[in-house]
């Protein structure tokens, strides 16, 4: 995608995901599609972040608020930001004929032009390996959490794909070109399989967002106790049904995770300690 030369990566990033904006949420692993798979994220978000009580949570690439909507449903005060206003306009939608309050609007996760200190817990999924600047994004994400708070990261490497994911990926594709299976549906129109290849070729993790890496640079923006869980599989047992056999095994090979880092409670400006909300 060119349209001169002020089209920046960035700006390809945006027009991919308002395009995919129609469909999104027929895909599973994007939309909940069982209360059991809408359960096992209520555990993983209770397990790191704990009940919301009226705590303040941003939802970053917040898309058509599913995300947004798993917080909203434990007592989160949530706000969601997206950068496609296709994506927001069908999580207002979704907000409204669920008879939530949850506030979405236009920004970017990159530069939130949220006040500093304002929010207890940040959550993403599936953002950060498309991020452009990484290292950008986790100080703002910093400046922005409360003294105490807390990030969740959901993202995973898409990249690089193990001997045995290969073969199940090998083993499905044959047998579905000899009719033996259904193909899988494809959510996403085959068209613009070249725009994802092309942007995923050029973003910083373009050779896998592994979480070691991802953690080091989350540590480096300021984070501390900085952990990662890559025990997805009740999330995954539960979506295997929508996948179909052959993707939902590939889908539990892959190197998923969940990352929970903190905002230091000290006060580096004074010196001071701060509780968190």
């Amino acid at each position: 995608m060119t349209e001169g030369a002020n089209f920046t990566l960035r700006d390809e990033i945006k027009a991919y995901w308002s395009a995919r904006a129609a469909t999104f949420d027929l895909s599973p692993g994007h939309e909940i599609f069982s209360e059991e798979e809408r359960a096992a994220w209520h555990a993983l978000f209770e397990r790191h972040l704990g009940k919301g009580q009226g705590r303040k949570a941003l939802d970053l690439a917040s898309g058509t608020g599913v995300i947004s909507h798993l917080m909203d449903d434990l007592g989160y005060q949530v706000t969601g930001i997206d950068w496609s206003e296709a994506m927001l306009e069908r999580a207002r939608a979704k907000a409204a004929t669920r008879g939530r309050i949850i506030r979405f609007h236009l920004g970017d996760a990159e530069n939130t032009h949220e006040a500093d200190n304002s929010y207890d817990v940040i959550v993403t999924r599936h953002l950060v390996w498309t991020l452009v600047d990484p290292d950008a994004c986790f100080r703002e994400w910093l400046r922005v959490l409360k003294p105490g708070g807390k990030l969740l990261v959901i993202d995973g490497d898409f990249v690089n794909t193990g001997l045995a994911e290969r073969f199940v990926k090998r083993l499905a594709a044959l047998l579905e070109l000899g009719g033996l299976v259904q193909p899988q549906a494809h959510h996403a129109p085959q068209s613009m399989a070249g725009t994802h290849e092309s942007i995923l070729s050029r973003v910083h993790f373009a050779r896998g967002a592994r979480a070691e890496e991802v953690s080091r640079l989350i540590e480096k923006a300021g984070f501390d106790k900085v952990t990662t869980d890559t025990d997805m599989r009740q999330i995954h047992k539960t979506q295997a049904a929508h996948f179909g056999f052959f993707k939902a095994v590939a889908r539990g090979l892959q190197h998923r995770y969940a990352i929970v880092a903190h905002k230091p409670a000290a006060d580096f400006a004074s010196g001071s300690s701060l509780e968190g909300s």
